[in-house]
């Protein structure tokens, strides 16, 4: 298959990217680098620096590589941020997605892979969350991606575009060769591992008096190599006649922020200094997934649901790249 991956420099589009060349598919890498790095690319990989805010550029490059399918890493991500920022992250998330969509609508593509996430939920009434929770996210982030969704939904209704749309929750850890490096960094493990490795003073934890054992907010983590396989799978599932579907991808385990600090901890064999601050505006104090749905569907099972493992791949790789891909 031939296949459009927008923001496939980054953390997850990169490991996805080099899953599916692994699995024999022609890839064609879209990304304007503002997160991304070209290092994280093979030098065989087809690839393009350009940006989704330029729809004509970004037909272009679907007119000479006719995709068959594209799949979306590009958005911005960041919760605190999109609360002090909300029109960014409407303008990149949800325009500048369409013209990545309209591209693949304009040439004849028919399928398409975007990268939700749990944020859609809002504060969960019930967890495990299935994607029969209701929606009712509580940050623009989340009213970002749930609006894409729709605009997905009417591209099916209205042209034929057949989506599968995971859910994500927190994607975490690393391969031998590819892992998380982003500027700023605003994921949990990589901070606390930096703090862990000096390269910071320590490690901020935003509210201490959540509904939870420990006071501290709850997250799913998953292996990033178990995200890549899911979309690999969603593309072949897509190909084989499947219907447009959401799925939640996640471990169906939670681990809150002090776990997380104590499994950094035990895999480094060095002290983390804590700092409490006060809660960040947005964020929920459980997001745990029930991915049935998704194992049922795509034939689908995280092959590294231990946070230990996941640390432990995230932190091998930071020792190899203390300065992640610049180093």
């Amino acid at each position: 298959m031939r296949i459009l991956v927008a923001g496939g420099a980054g953390y997850i589009g990169s490991v996805t990217v080099d899953l599916l060349q692994r699995s024999g598919h022609e890839v064609h890498v879209i990304d304007n680098l503002s997160y991304g790095h070209q290092a994280a690319l093979s030098s065989e990989t087809a690839f393009d620096v350009a940006d989704l805010s330029n729809g004509d550029a970004i037909k272009a490059i679907a007119e000479a590589f006719q995709p068959e399918a594209a799949v979306h890493f590009a958005a911005f991500i960041a919760v605190g941020e999109s609360v002090v920022k909300p029109d960014i992250y409407y303008r990149n998330n949800v325009t500048n997605a369409q013209n990545l969509l309209e591209a693949l609508r304009l040439t004849g593509g028919k399928y398409f892979v975007f990268s939700s996430t749990a944020a859609v939920y809002g504060e969960p009434t019930a967890i495990p969350i299935t994607e029969d929770h209701p929606i009712a996210p509580e940050n623009p982030y989340g009213h970002s991606k749930r609006m894409f969704e729709i605009i997905l939904e009417s591209y099916d209704t209205a042209y034929g575009i057949k989506h599968v749309i995971p859910r994500y929750f927190n994607a975490a850890g690393a391969t031998e060769t590819l892992g998380e490096d982003h500027h700023p960094e605003t994921h949990l493990i990589p901070l606390v591992i930096q703090a862990a490795m000096g390269q910071r003073e320590n490690i901020k934890v935003f509210g201490a008096d959540y509904d939870t054992p420990d006071g501290t907010c709850i997250r799913d983590y998953i292996h990033v190599e178990d995200l890549a396989q899911a979309h690999l799978s969603a593309l072949n599932y897509l190909a084989d006649g499947g219907a447009s579907v959401k799925l939640n991808l996640g471990n169906g385990a939670g681990y809150s922020v002090r776990e997380v600090i104590a499994s950094v901890e035990r895999v480094s064999g060095r002290p983390v200094p804590v700092v409490e601050a006060e809660r960040r505006a947005g964020d929920a104090s459980r997001l745990i997934a029930a991915s049935d749905r998704a194992r049922t569907i795509l034939n689908w099972t995280p092959k590294h649901p231990d946070l230990d493992d996941i640390v432990r791949s995230a932190w091998d790789w930071r020792q190899k790249h203390p300065d992640g891909y610049e180093g």
